[in-house]
C-alpha cells in the first residue's frame, strides 16, 4: 500500500520521525546521567565505600517530563513535537525560562533524516533498517557533543545490529560486514596508540572505536576510508572555525564521535554518488 501511496508512505515517516526526534530528546538528557549515576555506585562498591542513595532516580521512561528549571510538569500538547515548542514560544509555560532550541532542532533532524532514508531506500526493509541507524546516530552525535561520551548502551547494539542486518543482506554482504566491524575498531585502535606513543596524549576515546566498528559493519570495510575522509576533514574544519570564533581553546579537546556518525549516515544515503564524483572530478572514469 505504502509502494502505491508515496505520499502517503512519507507522511507516515515524517511524523514517526518527528515522534522519535522527540524520544531521542529524552535518551539525550537522561541516558549520560544515568550511565554517571551507575558509573559512581560501581566505583564506591569496588573502593569498598559507603553506597550512596543517587540525587534522582529515573529511567528512560520515568518521571514524566518536567522544565528543568521550575519543576513544572509538561503537558501532553506541550509535548508535540516541535509545534510545542512553538505554540509555547520557545519558553516554560511555568517560569517562562527558555526551552532549548536543541529539542525542535533534534526533531527536525530526525524527522529530516527519516524523509531523506525513505526517498532514498523506499517502502522495504533496507529503509527500516537504515532508519534505525540514522536515530541512533543522530543520538550518539549530540550525546558525544555534549558530554564526550559514547555510550555502549548504543554502540555495541548498533554493532551488533549491523552485523545481522548484513545476514539479511541488506545494505552489506556478511564477510564484508564482519570485516568493515574489526577493520574499524583496529584503524582507530592502531590510530589511538600511535598518537599516544608520539604525544603522550589521547587523541581518541574508545567509543569512537566501537562507533566506527558499528559503520564498518553496517556499510562494510570497503566504505571505511570514505567515513575516516568525510569524518577527519569536516571534523578540522569544524575545529578551526571554533578556534577562530574563540569557542574553542588551541589543545583543548573536540569529540569525534559526531563527525564520524554525520560521515556515516552520509556515507549510508549518498556514498556512491560522493565516490562517483570523486571518480569524475579525478578523471578515473
Amino acid at each position: 500500500m505504502l509502494a502505491d501511496m508515496p505520499f502517503l508512505f512519507f507522511c507516515c515517516i515524517g511524523l514517526l520521525g518527528l515522534a522519535v526526534g522527540s524520544f531521542l530528546n529524552v535518551v539525550i538528557l537522561r541516558l549520560p546521567r544515568m550511565l554517571m549515576t551507575a558509573w559512581r555506585t560501581d566505583a564506591a562498591a569496588v573502593l569498598g565505600q559507603p553506597e550512596q542513595a543517587p540525587e534522582e532516580t529515573f529511567n528512560l521512561a520515568w518521571p514524566a517530563s518536567a522544565c528543568p528549571h521550575c519543576a513544572t510538569p509538561i503537558r501532553a500538547w506541550q509535548n508535540i513535537p516541535v509545534l510545542g515548542f512553538i505554540l509555547l514560544r520557545g519558553r516554560c509555560a511555568g517560569c517562562e525560562k527558555p526551552i532549548s532550541r536543541q529539542y525542535p532542532l533534534v526533531e527536525i533532524a530526525a524527522a529530516g533524516m527519516g524523509l531523506v532514508v525513505a526517498w532514498h531506500f523506499g517502502p522495504t526493509l533496507a529503509c527500516l533498517l537504515a532508519l534505525l541507524l540514522s536515530w541512533a546516530l543522530l543520538a550518539l552525535a549530540v550525546i558525544d557533543w555534549q558530554t564526550q561520551l559514547l555510550p555502549d548502551n548504543i554502540t555495541l547494539p548498533l554493532l551488533w545490529l549491523g552485523l545481522l542486518a548484513a545476514s539479511a543482506t541488506a545494505f552489506v554482504d556478511p564477510v564484508s560486514a564482519i570485516i568493515g566491524a574489526a577493520a574499524g575498531y583496529l584503524v582507530l585502535w592502531l590510530v589511538f596508540h600511535l598518537f599516544r606513543l608520539l604525544t603522550g596524549k589521547r587523541g581518541l576515546g574508545y567509543g569512537d572505536f566501537k562507533l566506527l566498528a558499528a559503520l564498518g559493519a553496517w556499510l562494510g570495510w570497503q566504505q571505511l576510508p570514505l567515513i575516516l575522509v568525510l569524518a577527519s576533514v569536516s571534523g578540522a574544519l569544524a575545529g578551526l572555525a571554533l578556534i577562530a570564533s574563540g569557542r574553542l581553546r588551541r589543545g583543548s579537546t573536540m569529540p569525534f564521535g559526531p563527525f564520524l556518525a554525520a560521515a556515516g549516515w552520509l556515507t549510508l544515503v549518498a556514498g556512491d554518488t560522493i565516490m562517483h564524483a570523486y571518480f569524475s572530478l579525478a578523471g578515473l572514469i
